[in-house]
Parts: structure tokens; sequence; C-alpha cells
């Protein structure tokens, strides 16, 4: 059964090589967050539909690892391909399903064919060999395999790119996917992805997509004994299950978990500098993106001027419809997550904060908020608040700064900005993240850099030969060229 308009109806799932309906005739409406239009309604897939995905995965896993790598390449690069000429239509998708602007579309549509050009330079270790350290004429042969089937439960902020950057090098290889993308962004997260791939020419079953409801067929995914591998990105609640769940499957997890962003201005930093990397990091897409800059940490000697600055960029973004390009700033993905900005506002404010700019809503539009006079433990502050919420805080010492920005069970990304750019690397030093840019905002990925958090924040790493060390499997072969005696041990 074929897709109907391949760039229009998104209402089947993508299972080895068929577009099929789901298990259950119910529905899940796609809605555009700047409008309330309904823009698509994809099925609600059931557990017997994961199981078929993964089923289909397994079958065509052995042939997909056994093409050489050229020929894998070929697919890869065919994709990419596709992803060119449709980039207008995926940035038209990014925009109304997710409620990106333009310029972060356009970006996100490029990370993510960026992640599928940096697949194909990915290539595992050649084999190694080593003698026996007990027996002559013997040697070792280590070798990399594809680990297999890869499963990815993917976000619904960077839809596509956190998708991509799992798919590419798993794909590439040697591995087959089954992918369940986010609620709300079934599309641009999974549906779209299966539409390249079939347009691109993959074999079926390498590339299979089940969209539905997390709490019916999320711990079937996360937990399903065929998977090798579990890629998730998300909160860090959530995947504490996703790795429970995995772990009892025995698949290795990879996670990108929460965040609370530290970003440090010290008291000779460029202020008009920081203050424009202070809104890039806590405004871009409106704030919902892992590593965006969740607390403020200002010296007290530049604090006054540093929030006065903050709010001259928060107050000069301009708010719209995605689809204007003139707009910066677009909407919340949805009413529960604007329930919950409000609320940490409300009680940060009442916690004695001052409500500098912002905090306004209008239908999902939340007017970018900075708020003064705040401390660690305020809710907008020791809460992952996920939105365009900046709280600043005051202090005093860089050892003040340093405790401040461990403060959090979090480890994700950080930023400091500082003239001196050895008194910005020290600090750096000390904290405690996965992630830290000197003179940046935090809102960074790139292929050729490790990415992932400490503590709560995650396991493993995305990108080069960090995520190859989680996709691929590492084989001990031994060769004994003479016979030799045994004895029993």
């Amino acid at each position: 059964m074929s897709q109907p308009d391949s760039q229009t109806a998104w209402d089947r799932l993508y299972i080895d090589g068929e577009w099929r309906d789901a298990g259950t005739s119910e529905t899940i409406p796609v809605t555009n967050p700047a409008t309330g239009d309904e823009i698509a309604a994809v099925p609600a897939g059931t557990e017997g539909d994961v199981n078929d995905a993964y089923q289909a995965a397994e079958a065509a896993q052995s042939d997909w690892a056994a093409l050489s790598r050229e020929e894998r390449n070929e697919y890869v690069q065919a994709m990419i391909g596709v992803m060119q000429e449709r980039l207008d239509k995926i940035v038209e998708l990014l925009a109304t399903e997710s409620g990106s602007v333009q310029a972060k579309a356009t970006a996100e549509a490029n990370f993510a064919m960026a992640d599928f050009q940096s697949a194909l330079e990915m290539v595992p270790p050649e084999e190694e060999v080593r003698d026996s350290m007990y027996h002559e004429d013997k040697d070792h042969h280590i070798v990399r395999e594809p680990a297999g089937v890869v499963g990815i439960i993917s976000p619904w902020n960077f839809p596509l790119h956190l998708t991509t950057r799992a798919l590419g090098p798993a794909l590439a290889l040697g591995n087959t996917v089954v992918i369940k993308p986010a609620t709300d962004t079934p599309i641009t997260g999974g549906l779209l992805l299966a539409d390249i791939a079939e347009e691109a020419g993959l074999p079926d079953g390498v590339v299979n997509v089940v969209t539905g409801h997390g709490s019916d067929i999320g711990d079937r995914m996360a937990g399903h004994p065929t998977a090798r591998v579990m890629s998730f990105t998300g909160s860090t609640a959530v995947g504490r299950s996703v790795a429970s769940q995995a772990g009892d499957a025995l698949a290795l997890p990879a996670l990108e978990l929460g965040g609370n962003g530290p970003f440090v201005v010290t008291e000779d930093a460029d202020i008009e500098a920081a203050a424009k990397a202070g809104s890039v990091g806590a405004f871009g897409h409106q704030g919902q993106v892992c590593i965006s800059i969740n607390r403020h940490l200002v010296h007290e000697d530049v604090y006054d001027e540093y929030v006065e600055k903050l709010v001259e960029h928060a107050e000069s973004l301009t708010i719209g419809n995605p689809l204007d390009e003139d707009v910066e700033f677009g909407p919340i993905i949805n009413e529960s997550q604007v329930e919950q900005l409000t609320s940490f506002i409300e009680q940060t404010v009442d916690a004695g904060a001052t409500l500098e700019t912002g905090g306004e809503v209008e239908d999902l539009f939340l007017e970018p908020t900075v708020l003064s006079g705040c401390t660690n433990d305020m809710s907008a502050a020791c809460n992952e608040h996920f939105g365009p919420v900046a709280p600043v805080i005051p202090f005093e010492s860089d050892e003040e700064a340093v405790k401040l920005a461990n403060g959090t069970e979090y480890g994700l990304a950080a930023g400091v900005y500082s003239d001196d750019i050895e008194h910005g690397r020290s600090i750096a030093d000390q904290i405690d993240a996965g992630m830290v840019h000197v003179n940046d905002h935090p809102i960074q990925d790139e292929p050729n850099a490790p990415f992932g958090g400490m503590k709560n924040s995650g396991l493993g790493r995305y990108n080069g030969e960090w995520i190859m060390d989680e996709l691929t499997e590492t084989k001990w072969i031994s060769v004994q060229h003479e016979e030799r005696d045994y004895q029993l041990l």
C-alpha cells in the first residue's frame, strides 16, 4: 500500500516498506501551535504495530549489514538528495508542526542533512591484530560490527535533527531502525523521514516508523527484546523509565535528557555582547531547547547593566506566525507547556523576584520573560522550565558562580562569558556539564564534537566517533595458526 500523496497525507504507519493502517482506527490530531489549525491526523499505533516494526527491522538487518559500506552510503547520499530537493517543504513543515521560525527551521533542516553527510564519513577503526600474550603462533583480531536493530524515540522541539543524528549514523554503520516520534511532531520526527527513505529506495524494513501515544506504546518501544540500542531524547523522568526498559532487554541506552543550563557572566565581560548571546541562548526557539540557558548567573558589579540589556533584546523580538519570514519568536508547543511556564513565572515572582518584562500569554504565545532578583531555588531557576524565561541571579565571586552553576541535578550544557579567555576557561573547567562554551551561548551542536551530558542529563554521546561506539559492537576473533598442546584448566 503506497502513500497516496507523499508530502501531504500522513494517515498511515510505515512498516517493512509499506504504508499501512495501524492496529486501531484511533487517530491523533496534529495541530499548528501558532494557529490551532489541524494540519493532519496520524495513526495511534499499538503495541502490535511496534512488534511488527521491530520484526521487519530484524528481518532486514542481516542483508543491510551485509551490503558494502559504499552501497549503504549510496542510499544515505540518496536521502540527502531527496532532502535537498524538498528543503522548502521541510522548512514549512517544521514551521507549521513544531512552531519553528524560519531561521530555526532552516537551520534544523540543514543540521539534519549534515547528520547524514557526517554519517557518510563515519568509518569504524580498521581491524586490529594483536599477538597473543600466552600462546605462540596465535593472534587476536579486533573488529567492529553493526549493533543490530536501533530504536529511536525522538522529541518535539528539534524533531527532525534529533531523529537524524541517530538515524544517519545507524544506517551508514549497518543497522536497521524503528522510529517512534513525539506525539506533537509525528511528521517531521518520523513519517517525513520514512517518506524520504522510500523515495531514496532503501530496502524494505530498514527504516520503520510507528506513531502513537507514548503512554500506549512507549514501554514496548523502549523495552522491545529485538532492540540492541535505544536512542532517546527527552526529559530525565521519562529517560529513567526508557533506560530501565532498555536495560531489562539488555539494549544499550543512548540518552540525552534534561538540562538546567547556567550562563555565567563575569565582571570583566563585554556586557552588550554577553546579553546578546544570553538572549539567543534563552529565547531561541522560544527557549524550548534542552541546551538553552535556564539560569543567567551574573557578577554583581555588572548585574544591573546585564538585566537592562537582556530586557532590551527580549523586547526587540518580533513575535508571530513562524511562516512569516520576519518573525523571530513563535509559539509554545502546547497548552500544558504554557500552563507550566506561567506557573513557574508566578511562583518566582511570589517568591520575591521582579518581572522586568514579558510574562503575558495569548493563545500559545508567551512573551519573552526576564526575571531579576532571582535565587537558585526559585521555581523558574531550579526547574528545567523549557521556555522563554530568563531568571537572572547575582553572584559575588567565581567560587560562588561555580557553586550556583553546579547546584542542580543536571549537567548538560553551560556557557561562560568573559573578556579574559583564561578566566572564562578556568570557570568552564569547574562546571559539571558535558558541554561548556566560552564566550558563546550553549545552543551548539556540531558533528565533529561529542554531544551529551553528565549527572542526570543522560548517558553516552552523539556525533562522530562517540556515536559509533554506541552503534557498533566490538568483536574478538582469535586465530591459532599452528597446532599446540592442550591441558585441562
